[in-house]
């Protein structure tokens, strides 16, 4: 019997992944539910938060692969199969979400927000460039993404920290972990960027007390997820000046409502979730050689764990 391969995402191009995973494994039919012919053949899913009861009629599955580095979909469904889950892990989503945090802190760091207000204006403004070393950045989250972004941060000669919940040796790089050294962390970031998983635990961790620990006038990126953050608070401190700019690439509903009023402020700079995707041509090969393991009986690779979220 042909194994079948099911692929599942709003958002992601079913005929890119098909073509490229097609030749790499050319034993495996690779399909939307819509195509499936046989749900018995249904060895494999390859899926971006599938709705609840997606994996039901799938009873001979062996593995879900995760479109993407976050799990954070999958934390608390009562409807996961008990197979191995696995995660996309590619060095140009790696590089892609370095980029963007790069851009951000440079454009603050800059005062780029500061000369397109003065374009604006018809006014010539300027502003002495500040070295790089006099700017305190603060990574929250040293997991893959944030390590690599944090390391490009230091490698441009940035003073920067880095905090997770469990101990981290990076060079370049200061770390710190635990929620006792959580405050203290916040409170020493010049710019802010939250790179944490959506867990039970982080999730809510940024409230209107952890915000109000910022320097005055600080900067704050979020490129993990809105969730993580007390959204009503931060616009509140961004309304009041007290945190003096932000980048968001994610929010707490997404898309982010055209009422909100992030959109009308102008010290915010709004992104549509897109600071690091899943790009087809280099996670394909993962994909097919973690379905060659698992049918050779070897250990698979990027294995997560959703109770956890990572």
């Amino acid at each position: 019997m042909t194994s079948t391969l099911v692929f599942y995402s709003k958002v992601d191009s079913f005929d890119d992944w098909k073509a490229l995973l097609a030749p790499l494994l050319p034993e495996v039919r690779i399909c939307t539910p819509e195509q499936v012919e046989d749900p018995e053949s249904v060895h494999y899913v390859l899926a971006w938060k599938p709705p609840h009861g997606f994996f039901a009629s799938y009873r001979n599955l062996k593995l879900l692969v995760n479109l993407g580095a976050g799990v954070d979909s999958l934390v608390n469904r009562d409807d996961l199969p008990a197979v191995p889950i696995t995660r996309i892990s590619d060095p140009d989503m790696g590089r892609m979400m370095a980029s963007y945090v790069l851009f951000a802190v440079l454009r603050y760091a800059r005062d780029i927000p500061a000369f397109e207000k003065a374009q604006r204006e018809h006014r010539w403004h300027y502003l002495h460039p500040r070295l790089p070393s006099s700017t305190r950045v603060g990574v929250l989250g040293l997991g893959e993404l944030g390590a690599y972004a944090a390391n490009e941060l230091a490698r441009q000669g940035f003073d920067v920290r880095g905090w997770s919940r469990s101990p981290k040796q990076l060079e370049n790089l200061t770390c710190v972990n635990g929620m006792d050294n959580l405050d203290g962390f916040i409170a020493s970031s010049d710019i802010l960027v939250v790179m944490l998983p959506l867990t039970p635990q982080t999730q809510g961790l940024l409230n209107a007390e952890r915000l109000a620990l910022l320097p005055e006038g600080s900067c704050f990126i979020n490129v993990s997820r809105g969730a993580i953050v007390d959204q009503q608070a931060l616009t509140a401190a961004l309304a009041s000046g007290r945190i003096g700019a932000a980048t968001l690439d994610v929010f707490d509903r997404e898309p982010l409502p055209p009422e909100d009023p992030l959109w009308a402020m102008e010290n915010v700079l709004i992104t549509p979730h897109l600071a690091s995707v899943a790009i087809p041509a280099s996670a394909a090969q993962q994909i097919a050689d973690n379905i060659r393991r698992l049918e050779q009986g070897e250990s698979i690779l990027h294995q997560v764990d959703p109770g956890r979220g990572y």
